[in-house]
């Protein structure tokens, strides 16, 4: 136990370090000590009653497969105390494809709601009061033939755009950083992502038009202020392409929110959402801002995704529950708390609302809503919310003297940053000097039984999103679909004209959200996006870890058997682009020893054979986080047999136990759920690379020849 709490103590190693004990000398020179409030800084809040004449929304993220199934969600959780929606759109639709597309068959419906036509969006909101309940949409690379969907279905159901309110997220340059769900380069996403900002300005003018994120970019790795700072740097570049466009200030701030990720880390997560008001507050009187209103910053906060842990999962629920309070703590507006069984599986039904009735409990029964920022006036949180703005603004200045927030990203320095942030993270773990209880500390009864996960049966999704789009676009008027595109495509090559209501134009004819995005394909094509491999950033950090030290032995000695490293092709199939964890291990196998190859974001399964024959790799590595891994490894298992290749395959990620199973027998060499630790990976890997190109030492593909 004393070693457990020694190691406790040493957990951290960010930017952020906290005190044993702090005195009044802590807060001496703070300017925002005297705040109040719903006054600027606003730092206690942005407004002056909080939670004690209204608590904050209890929005739950969700999205199952088709419309039908999310509006029953909806319709229950609104029932059972949920006071907003927020939708979880499947990949296809994020990345703006039709369901019918076979590019996209494997990831249909899997990880949120597929939506394709205005008839999809009326029947998600079926029965639901859209002028009565807010809705938010996680939605940044499709956002035109999806929010116009939404304003059209809403229109037909007779609740015009001045009745609806929520947020649309539009946070395109987050994804060019972390998220990934991208589909054009960065200066035309941006002049998409004004001209929805102007448009709803004008139509929609209840809802909020941007929200920007930090959540994705703690989910990829960053620390608190590499998170803040990354957010405040990106709303800068928004506030600065919106007022270049002629719109006050005032109107373009006070028509943003933001989103950030709440972690484990207790103290500094209260003390970042309070820094972050103050940081907001300063950018939008900077940039011209001069109302309450629009230097007051609102926030939607979320429980941390990636803290959760698939072993012991019933820990999680404790895990979320200190986030939500950090979150309420910290002032938010709204809130997200995610379900105990997401490190392995879409949530079912009684995670989801045990994670709803968490917040139920802390609105309801424990007194948090009584006191406006309990915590002002605190020697330690004053001194932490001071210290990390601070340390946000000195990275904010780095970015600018970079460039600026685009510079920074075509130059790959974010994504850089953030990746050895998780690199750290990772080996903190490893080493034990992080504890995760259940994972490298307290492991008794670490192997419980986490229950029936929640499956979706993807194929009949997409054969029933198939038959609904030919139906569609066999009753639609062809001609007035083709000139309402036409015009679109025309828009995004003039620059004349606003695209969100274009494409509104377009939605009303009928056309679908994958014809839209092909109109706008025609001038923007899709970008590409790789998986940069960080070489000797991990290892020296275990330099003195004998358990990695073993690893990197074990490694050696198949390259001595070989006369070669052992080569790994780590690969992201399908539409899954998170790639936190396919970077990391390819940066752990890299200085372990291995050959590492990297593909890109978004591959086939034909891509990615014809890259492994090329770079002659003995072991096939799929990274998926999406919950499509079944097909997609399927469909890799079979473009290797066209070409004659028996190139052993692992999968590692947020797998299910019964996908291991199936996986496994199906012919996958190895399955490793999300929490296996690394240095066990890897010397199987070797011993798994080994076998395969000592048995085909005698191929006659050149590359299973030992050099």
């Amino acid at each position: 136990m004393e070693a457990s709490m020694n190691r406790q103590r040493r957990r951290r190693s960010d930017r952020v370090r906290l005190k044993r004990v702090y005195t009044r000398a802590d807060i001496d020179g703070i300017a925002h000590m005297d705040s109040m409030p719903g006054e600027a800084p606003f730092v206690r809040g942005p407004f002056a009653s909080m939670y004690t004449q209204k608590p904050w929304t209890i929005r739950q993220y969700a999205g199952y497969a088709q419309a039908a199934d999310t509006n029953l969600a909806f319709r229950t959780a609104l029932a059972e105390g949920a006071q907003g929606l927020s939708v979880a759109f499947d990949l296809p639709t994020q990345r703006g494809y039709d369901s019918d597309d076979p590019a996209v068959s494997a990831d249909v419906g899997v990880t949120g709601v597929a939506i394709d036509t205005v008839e999809d969006m009326t029947r998600l909101f079926e029965d639901i009061a859209l002028d009565r309940v807010s809705v938010s949409m996680t939605m940044n690379g499709a956002v035109l033939p999806v929010l116009a969907a939404f304003i059209v279905a809403a229109e037909e159901s007779g609740v015009s755009g001045s009745q609806l309110r929520g947020t649309i997220q539009n946070d395109i340059l987050k994804e060019f950083m972390v998220r990934n769900t991208c589909i054009f380069a960065p200066e035309p996403s941006l002049r998409i992502c004004a001209d929805v900002v102007e448009y709803l300005s004008e139509n929609v003018p209840r809802f909020n038009a941007l929200s920007v994120s930090g959540y994705h970019f703690q989910e990829a790795g960053a620390d608190p202020v590499l998170e803040l700072a990354l957010t405040m740097a990106n709303a800068r570049e928004y506030i600065t392409t919106l007022v270049e466009r002629g719109m006050p200030a005032d109107d373009v701030c006070q028509r943003m929110s933001f989103f950030f990720g709440v972690g484990m880390d207790f103290y500094v997560e209260i003390a970042k959402l309070r820094a972050a008001r103050i940081l907001w507050s300063d950018l939008a009187s900077a940039n011209g801002a001069t109302s309450d209103r629009a230097r007051a910053l609102r926030m939607h906060c979320q429980t941390s995704g990636w803290s959760l842990t698939a072993r012991k999962p019933m820990n999680n629920v404790v895990r979320t529950t200190v986030e939500a309070l950090a979150a309420v703590f910290g002032g938010t507006q709204s809130l997200h708390t995610n379900g105990y069984d997401e490190a392995f599986c879409l949530p079912c039904a009684d995670a989801s609302r045990l994670a709803r009735d968490t917040q139920l409990v802390l609105q309801h029964e424990t007194g948090v809503c009584d006191v406006v920022d309990p915590w002002a006036g605190s020697f330690m949180m004053e001194n932490l919310t001071a210290e990390i703005r601070q340390k946000a603004l000195t990275m904010m200045a780095e970015i600018e003297r970079l460039g600026g927030v685009v510079d920074v990203v075509e130059s790959g320095w974010v994504r850089e940053q953030i990746h050895k942030s998780a690199l750290d993270t990772q080996a903190e773990m490893e080493s034990g000097t992080r504890a995760v209880v259940g994972v490298n500390d307290f492991m008794t009864g670490c192997n419980e039984d986490p229950g029936e996960p929640r499956t979706v049966d993807g194929q009949r999704v997409r054969v029933l999103q198939t038959q609904r789009l030919a139906h569609i676009k066999a009753r639609r008027d062809s001609t007035r679909v083709r000139d309402t595109l036409n015009a679109l495509t025309r828009a995004a090559r003039s620059r004349d004209g606003n695209l969100l209501e274009l494409t509104v134009a377009c939605m009303r004819a009928r056309a679908t959200v994958g014809e839209c995005t092909r109109a706008l394909e025609a001038v923007w094509p899709r970008y590409r996006i790789g998986l940069p491999l960080l070489r000797d950033h991990y290892g020296p950090s275990l330099e003195s870890d004998k358990a990695w030290q073993d690893a990197c032995h074990a490694v050696a000695d198949v390259t001595t058997r070989l006369g070669r490293a052992p080569r790994m092709l780590i690969a992201k199939l399908g539409q899954d682009g998170h790639d936190r964890g396919a970077r990391i291990i390819a940066a752990v196998l890299n200085d372990a020893g291995f050959a590492v190859s990297t593909g890109s974001l978004f591959a086939s399964p034909t891509d990615t054979v014809q890259l492994a024959e090329a770079q002659q790799v003995d072991v096939i590595g799929v990274s998926s986080l999406a919950g499509a891994h079944n097909d997609l490894v399927a469909a890799l298992r079979e473009q290797l047999t066209v070409r004659g290749l028996r190139i052993p395959i692992v999968v590692g990620g947020i797998i299910d136990h019964a996908s291991q199973v199936a996986l496994e027998r199906s012919g996958v060499a190895a399955c490793f759920a999300a929490g296996t630790p690394i240095k066990k990976m890897v010397p199987l890997l070797a011993a798994i690379a080994v076998a395969f190109a000592e048995k085909h030492v005698a191929d006659t593909h050149p590359f299973h020849e030992i050099a």
